[in-house]
């Protein structure tokens, strides 16, 4: 199939008259300016943003923690809700929350999701007959969706630095090494389609250093590396019981295993310092940064500016799901910076001055590392993964072409999102994705069964 853009997105900036080639795989065979398209795509085309952190069930629980209580005002006490919540949910329930999620992630610009999975098991903590039941569950949500999926099942296997046992909701998560390394594998062998598999170790507190070596090492050995993912540094109380217990924060306690490399993605890392975030950059790890969720539950703020200076690699994640739009993840990283350096326009590069443009290219390039793509953006060999800006709104008139993207992240256009094509097909089209209707249906039948019960 061969297509014609009117405008796109490239690494150098915005172009126009691109042409490509979109072969059987859906992925990008060429990349060009030839004129003579099959068809024109008008507008702006945008390299599909992965959203490279998603707990997808936590959709349904968005927005319900935002009473004053006597619970800890923080991330602590976020968790005791989002537990709560958590020990309802059957398989059924998450396929129809994860496909309404990823749903609505498509229809905001997002091309493909990485799935953060630790609920494992049974309310009970026993497992299901079929190991993988809540994995296949998230899985399927993503088929009904056509959402481009990596799984990262997730090991979790204590309650905290000392190793205290899992209790309550948290029994649904708690896996051994080996069981939890035949899951991944089980979950590797039934790969189809959009779908590929990784492996997340969830945090430093939930996962012992022996057993975060085991992982790694066996992930580093199997027939096929793949990505690796890990909460770190979120909370600034994690970082005290950190160094309480082994007299290193937490960036620092985990790049001093030697085991991070340029396929491990640090989700946050909100409390680095310079120094430790110096040494994420020369790993060649992508830091996975979830502003709108960091910022709902108070957790810090993280100086992109000097992980840039370092060279750093970053991608951006929905996480809690508090939004699902990625230009206000792009917006708050930007504004979090100017509110704390006092000062505008921060996060730029030498080939792309445009903010807007520049954290929009940066973020697709690191969310795709991070999802373990080879190639990335509209280029030769990357997958043909694309969102379509419509510019003939009104609300653009008058906007240059190397302004577009900031026009779009910094004053947004309600609505400007026409397109969305993933693998070379599209499934928003209009603005509305193609099964929204049976989707939204099954999700809020779900949603009130469990809020009624």
């Amino acid at each position: 199939m061969r297509l014609r853009f009117e405008r796109a997105l490239l690494a150098d900036g915005i172009h126009r008259n691109v042409t490509v080639e979109v072969g059987a795989d859906g992925r990008f065979a060429a990349v060009g300016t030839a004129a003579g398209g099959e068809r024109v795509i008008a507008g702006l085309v945008l390299p599909g943003m992965p959203n490279l952190h998603s707990h997808a069930f936590q959709r349904a629980m968005a927005g319900s923690a935002e009473v004053a209580s006597g619970a800890e005002h923080s991330f602590w006490g976020w968790r005791e809700v989002m537990y709560r919540f958590v020990e309802r949910l059957s398989p059924e329930d998450l396929t129809a929350i994860a496909a309404f999620a990823y749903l609505e992630m498509l229809e905001a610009g997002y091309t493909s999701v990485a799935e953060f999975h630790y609920l494992h098991h049974a309310p009970s903590g026993a497992r299901y007959a079929e190991p993988a039941a809540l994995a296949d569950a998230v899985r399927q949500g993503a088929r009904l969706a056509g959402i481009r999926h990596l799984l990262l099942p997730t090991l979790y296997q204590q309650g905290n630095f000392r190793g205290e046992p899992l209790a309550g909701a948290q029994r649904r998560f708690g896996n051994d090494t080996e069981s939890f390394l035949e899951l991944q594998e089980r979950l590797r062998s039934r790969e189809s389609g959009l779908e590929t598999t990784g492996v997340a170790l969830h945090s430093l507190r939930a996962v012992s250093l022996p057993a975060l070596e085991a992982v790694a090492t066996a992930v580093r050995s199997a027939r096929r590396p793949c990505p690796v993912h890990i909460h770190v540094a979120e909370q600034q109380r994690e970082v005290v019981d950190c160094q309480r217990f082994s007299g290193a924060r937490p960036v620092e306690y985990l790049l001093g295993t030697g085991l991070v490399c340029d396929h491990w993605c640090l989700v946050h890392a909100t409390h680095a310092t310079r120094a430790e975030l110096g040494t994420v950059a020369a790993s060649g790890a992508v830091v996975g940064l979830c502003p709108t969720t960091e910022c709902n539950l108070g957790d810090g703020r993280f100086a992109l500016d000097e992980f840039l200076a370092a060279g750093g690699r970053f991608g951006i994640g929905s996480d809690s799901h508090v939004s699902l739009d990625p230009r206000e993840e792009l917006r708050l990283l930007e504004y979090t910076l100017r509110v704390w350096r006092e000062r505008r326009v921060i996060a730029v590069g030498e080939r792309v001055p445009n903010c807007g443009a520049f954290l929009y290219g940066a973020a697709a390039a690191g969310g795709a590392q991070a999802c373990g793509a080879t190639a990335h953006g509209i280029s030769a060999g990357a997958a043909a993964d694309f969102v379509v800006i419509d510019t003939d709104r009104p609300e653009f008139a008058g906007v240059a072409d190397a302004a577009l993207v900031d026009a779009w992240v910094f004053a947004p256009r309600p609505g400007a999102v026409r397109e969305v094509w993933v693998a070379g097909e599209p499934v928003v089209t209009g603005g509305r994705h193609r099964a929204r209707e049976p989707v939204a249906s099954l999700y809020s039948d779900t949603v009130v069964r469990l809020v009624g019960g």
